[in-house]
């Protein structure tokens, strides 16, 4: 009987069992895509990624990530979890593991940095985004509302209308106004089919990332994040849509100019916080870079029968 070797890891934490969990089958020759929607169907995590040689020898590996109904272009969390894995292996494919990888990836090629500690252990990584911001159309406040139940009221647009972001995967942002709110959402399915027939702009149906941030420090901010079409009805930690708001938000600074760190808590509310930290630079009024950073855990190893 035919296996292959798994890993998974809790992401965008430095304590087991919470942050966001990712599955990752390091060596995935040999499985076909719809084994590969398999596996990720079983995990039922948000996202498990599976690890290929590159088509370039000089970069690092192809990475494939799959949702558990969808292959999507590009994750946060899967890049920093699978650059911690691999960050660890002697070698990858034949060639020798260093602490500069680049994955090939359908949004694009990611730039990983690994992170280690002061003992040289590996404790994370560092992920440039692949693409550049990019903006969609306008959302209604009534739909956003309608898709997690809450006050259409509570919708904060002093800094931006209910809208679509991405640095490599589109996702609906919206601003409320109380952490209160943000704990009183819940995602209503029938409504969130109703938003990806009337929104086209995400191809795996309608993601939803609600944030708070207060004027005392607008650069902490607080999310959750709800995908209910992608069988996902919370997300733990969303690197990719941090990624994108952050560079939203930044963007949005009157100065044509600026370096940003945001970081951004998610999960509480499901008991698996996530710390994400985001670094946004913008010259002549163009966000230019975008990096996540991000720790990660081993939990489980095994194999998976085929």
């Amino acid at each position: 009987m035919n296996t292959v070797a798994y890993v998974t890891v809790d992401v965008f934490t430095s304590e087991r069992f919470v942050g966001n969990p990712l599955a990752v089958i390091p060596d995935a020759r040999g499985l076909s895509s719809d084994a590969m929607q398999k596996i990720a169907t079983e995990f039922n995590y948000s996202e498990t990624t599976f690890v290929l040689p590159p088509a370039n020898p000089d970069h690092t590996a192809r990475v494939r990530i799959f949702t558990p109904t969808a292959e999507v272009p590009f994750a946060g969390h899967p890049n920093v979890g699978t650059a911690f894995v691999l960050g660890q292996q002697r070698e990858i494919f034949g060639k020798p593991v260093n602490d500069r990888l680049t994955f090939e990836e359908d949004a694009g090629l990611v730039e990983v940095t690994v992170l280690r500690d002061e003992d040289a252990q590996v404790t994370g990584a560092r992920i440039r985004a692949p693409a550049k911001l990019t903006l969609g159309e306008a959302i209604t406040d009534d739909l956003i509302a309608r898709c997690v139940q809450i006050d259409p009221q509570s919708i904060r647009r002093s800094s931006h209308a209910p809208t679509f972001a991405s640095v490599g995967l589109p996702f609906a942002f919206a601003e409320l106004d109380t952490l209160e709110t943000l704990g009183k959402a819940k995602p209503n399915a029938a409504v969130f089919a109703e938003a990806a027939t009337r929104h086209k702009e995400d191809k795996t149906g309608f993601s939803l990332f609600l944030y708070v941030r207060s004027a005392e420090n607008p650069w902490h901010i607080r999310a959750r994040m709800f995908a209910p079409l992608d069988n996902v009805m919370e997300d733990p930690a969303t690197g990719s849509a941090s990624a994108a708001i952050g560079a939203y938000l930044t963007s949005l600074l009157p100065q044509p100019d600026a370096a940003v760190k945001i970081t951004i808590e998610q999960g509480v509310e499901m008991g698996r916080r996530s710390v994400i930290g985001v670094e946004v630079s913008k010259t002549a009024g163009i966000v230019n870079e975008v990096f996540l950073t991000g720790s990660s855990i081993h939990v489980m190893r095994g194999e998976i029968l085929l």
